[in-house]
This record gives structure tokens, sequence and C-alpha cells, in this order.
């Protein structure tokens, strides 16, 4: 039985096709000026879905290749030029260690070398505080402090921690009885020097602390007696034990008597252990920043455990106290456990690594701390400074010769008796000269060798802030790709090309155009044409 059609329903019919034709024109019309598939996601949820997702993916990668590994280039790029300036500068201390230490110095010369000294040490630590965006690069967690003070702090007061390596405790000459020359002729005639008992060099056991000026009471009023002990560390378990516990080898640095003097308090006793009242196990040369060791202790103790652990696995762990640091010397909390006795505040030194995340699970250790990779260790300045003191003192020595030489020439002292005095002064002080000439040559030898390794120590960590950015160039040749792939996967599922729009857009209008006509020729037909 056929369905009867009526002209309601023909018209209906019309009026949907016309409907569904124009809005498919609209469409395609809309997608004209948007050139995308969807304008809103109940046009297709699955491409709004899949772009949410693709979009979520992309801003991610975004941020790893616009903000993080750009920003973590730059750090490692400053890293190494500071590394590298560095290096340089321990190349020029190298050379002037090996002209130090050969041949024969002239006073333009040591003018030379210690103006020199003087500006590299200054460099050295202020590449220390080289920063990054307002980030100081070799401080670890503390990127808004400097690694050095930046003026003289007279207030600031610390315990320190010092844990020094017992490789490092080497044997220093002391010099006694340095002369000091009159300022009058008169003076010199009544004071001839016995040349036998001026400047003499002593050699003692000595072990260097991170800072010189160093406080002589603790902030309970009593005479600082420093806590030394001896630690070894397992290599197996990482576990630490205490060495002045045993004493089988008679170390017993802990129980004796360890006196406080300055250098010229030292050098009033000789210059020697021995000659001290209470013959001291060690004494805390506290203006210096020295602890100088009995010989049977470093010869019959220290030597020994060497022997059985292996001196990297020694340290001495030494506790005093400082108070005012000058402008350029590092900031305790930087490389030592130490507490700050004015805020109470402690601080505990640590590896501290800051990782930028550069990729999908992938992050990468940006910063190189000081101290704690080898780099401007605080032997640094003291090893510059120690050179200086040398080179001084030769100059000194040398002034002294030259001041004497001249009143030898001058006519108005050509008496034999003043021609006899000032022999003997020219005598003694040409020992003094000699001394001093040895002290330096000696001084800068063990110079080169130092300064030698210390550039070596700045190469490696140069080789590694290279290896970092290496690695680092990899991952961003790898996740730029990966942005490129989801910009062409986010393109093909949201974006359609405007010659397919085009095509579909003739095709809509056409069917549109079509149905309007269709309706128009149908609607024209009743009944009463066929009547």
């Amino acid at each position: 039985m056929a369905m009867r059609i009526t002209n309601s329903m023909i018209t209906m019919h019309s009026k949907t096709n016309i409907n569904g034709t124009k809005n498919l024109t609209d469409k395609y019309n809309g997608q004209m000026t948007s050139q995308k598939k969807i304008d809103k996601p109940s046009d297709d949820p699955v491409v709004a879905i899949r772009s949410l997702r693709l979009r979520d993916s992309l801003h991610e990668v975004e941020q790893y290749t616009d903000k993080n590994i750009p920003d973590a280039e730059s750090w490692l790029k400053v890293t190494e030029t500071s590394l590298n300036n560095m290096s340089n500068v321990f190349k020029d201390i190298y050379t002037l260690c090996v002209n130090g230490s050969t041949g024969t110095l002239t006073t333009d010369d040591r003018n030379i070398i210690l103006s020199n000294l003087s500006a590299y040490v200054d460099q050295i630590y202020a590449e220390g505080n080289t920063e990054y965006a307002g980030r100081t690069i070799f401080t670890g967690y503390k990127t808004n402090k400097t690694l050095t003070f930046q003026e003289a702090t007279e207030d600031a007061y610390y315990r320190i921690t010092d844990r020094v390596s017992i490789s490092s405790i080497d044997k220093k000459c002391y010099q006694k009885n340095i002369l000091t020359v009159p300022n009058s002729a008169a003076d010199m005639m009544a004071n001839v020097p016995d040349v036998n008992d001026e400047i003499d060099n002593v050699y003692n056991y000595r072990m260097r602390l991170a800072y010189d000026n160093l406080d002589k009471v603790t902030d309970t009023g009593a005479d600082l007696v420093p806590k030394l002990v001896l630690k070894y560390t397992d290599p197996n378990t990482g576990e630490e034990s205490v060495l002045n516990d045993d004493n089988s080898y008679g170390l017993d640095i802990a129980q004796q008597n360890i006196v406080v003097m300055s250098y010229a308090e030292f050098i009033s006793y000789g210059g020697e252990l021995a000659g001290i009242p209470g013959a001291p196990t060690a004494v805390l040369l506290h203006d210096t920043g020295e602890i100088i060791l009995n010989e049977d202790i470093v010869e019959q103790g220290i030597k020994t455990y060497a022997q059985l652990y292996g001196e990297n696995n020694i340290v001495a762990e030494v506790e005093y106290y400082k108070k005012g640091f000058d402008k350029g010397e590092v900031r305790p909390e930087m490389y030592f456990d130490c507490k700050d006795l004015n805020t109470g505040i402690e601080f505990e030194r640590e590896v501290q690594d800051i990782n930028y995340t550069v990729a999908g699970n992938q992050e990468l250790n940006v910063n190189t701390q000081a101290g704690q990779d080898g780099i401007l260790s605080t032997a640094i300045g003291r090893d510059i400074k120690e050179l200086m003191d040398a080179v001084t003192a030769s100059q000194k020595a040398n002034e002294k010769k030259t001041r004497i030489e001249a009143m030898i020439k001058d006519p108005m002292y050509a008496g034999d008796d003043y021609q006899k005095a000032f022999a003997t002064w020219l005598e003694a002080i040409n020992k003094e000269v000699d001394y001093t000439t040895e002290n330096l040559r000696s001084v800068f030898s063990k110079g080169i060798t130092r300064f030698q390794n210390y550039k070596q120590t700045t190469e490696l960590a140069k080789t590694d802030v290279g290896s970092r950015s290496s690695r680092l160039e990899l991952t961003k040749t790898r996740v730029t790709a990966q942005k490129s792939s989801l910009q062409e996967l986010i393109h093909s599922n949201e974006d359609r090309e405007l010659s397919d729009i085009l095509i579909d857009y003739e095709t809509a209008n056409l069917a549109y155009e079509s149905s309007l006509k269709a309706a128009s020729e149908i609607n024209q037909m009743t009944l009463l044409t066929y009547l």
C-alpha cells in the first residue's frame, strides 16, 4: 500500500534539504576565514580532544625549547667563559713562577711580579662572583650571594670547620732575626750586627688554614684552643672514623697542648716548637692562619697513617673562629661547615647541583660549584699571598742593601770606622739577601706545581662543562624535532587547505542553489494543475 504524499510533506522536506545545504555552505564559508576544521568542540569531539592533547604536549616541549634549554645554554656558556679566564690567569701565574724560580730578579722585575700577582688574586675571585641573569653561578643554591665579601666586614663572625688534606702539609721556611737598618749613621755605628746571629732560615711542618687573621678568642671569651682531629674515610663504605683515638703512633694532638700565638711571638722563640715553654704539640699562628706541627707527630704519626690508609682518605678537621673579613675574602658558608655567630645560622657544606629539566624526564646539571668541584679553592689566594710575601721580603732586603751601599760610597762616611761598620752591615745584609732570594726561589718553585694543578683542575672543569653542553645540544636537536612533529600533527588535525575548502564550498553552494531551484519548481505544482 503506497504512502500518500502531501504538499506539506514535500514543502517540509524541501525546507530541510535547503537548510542542510545552507548550513554546509555557512560551515565552509567560516572555514575559508579560519582555515580550521572545527569552530567549537561539538563540531567534531574527536578532533577537539586530540587537539587539546597535542597542544598540551606542544606547550610542554615549547617550555624546553624556548625557555629551559636557552637558559641552560647561556648558563653553561657563561661558566665556560669564566673558567677559561681562570685558566689563563693560572697560566700567567705559572709563567711568573717559572721566571721567579730561576735567574736573578731585578728591582723592576720584583715590582712587576708584585703588581701582577696583586691583580691576579683580585681577578681570580672576581671570576667566582660571575653572574648570569642576576644569579651567581659558582655558589650552589646561594645564587643571591656573591662568593666573596664585596666590602670589608668587621662584624662578620664565624666558627669554621676547615677540612685540610694531609697531603697539603709541607715544610715552610720561617726566617728569624731579620735586620732592621737604622735611619741614621750614628745608630748604625752603635748597633753593628753580629753576622753569625742575624737572619737564619728555620723549617717547620705546617698546616695552612683557609684564612689568616683568625680570632684569638672564642665567643665565650676564653683563649682559642683549636680542635684538631684527624679523620679517616673508608673508601668502600664512605664512613668516617677519628684517628686521634688511636694513640699507637704517638698521635695525640687533641689531648695535648696547642698554643695560640702570633707569628712575631713564634719567631721570638726562635721559630721552633722546641724553643717554646712547655714544648707544645702544635702552635696556631692566628695572624698567618697556620698550624705548626711537631716533627715527630708528622713523621711518626701522620705519615704512618698515610701509608696505612692512603693520604687521600685522611683529612685534618680543624675548628677555629674568625671575626672580620677583608674585601675579596671568600664567604665561609660557600666552602665549609660553619656557624654565623651573629645570626646563629649553621651552614652545612654539601653538593648543591642546580638541575634544569631540558626534556621529558631528563634533567641537566648546569652549575659548577666553587670548592666542591675543586675549582676556586681557598688555597689559591693563600698561595698567591705567599708568592707576594716572598717577593716583598726579597725586595725589602735588597732595598736595605742599596741603602748601605750608598752610605759606603758617600764621602761623608769615608772614615775607617764608618767603612768597617758599614762593611759588617753589608755582610749581614748580604746574608739576608741570599736567604730571602733562596726562599723566593723555593716558594716560586713550589708555585710551578701548584698552579699547574690549579690550571689542570680548571681545564677538567671546562671539559665537564663542554660535555654537558654537548649533551644539551643533542637534547636540543631532539626536542626541536619533536616540536616540529607536534606542530605538523596539530596542523594536520586542526587545519584545512584553502583549496579543499573552496571545492567543498562550491559543491555545497551548488547544492544549495539547486535545492532552492528544485523547491521553487515543486511548490508551483498543486492538484488543481491536474483538474
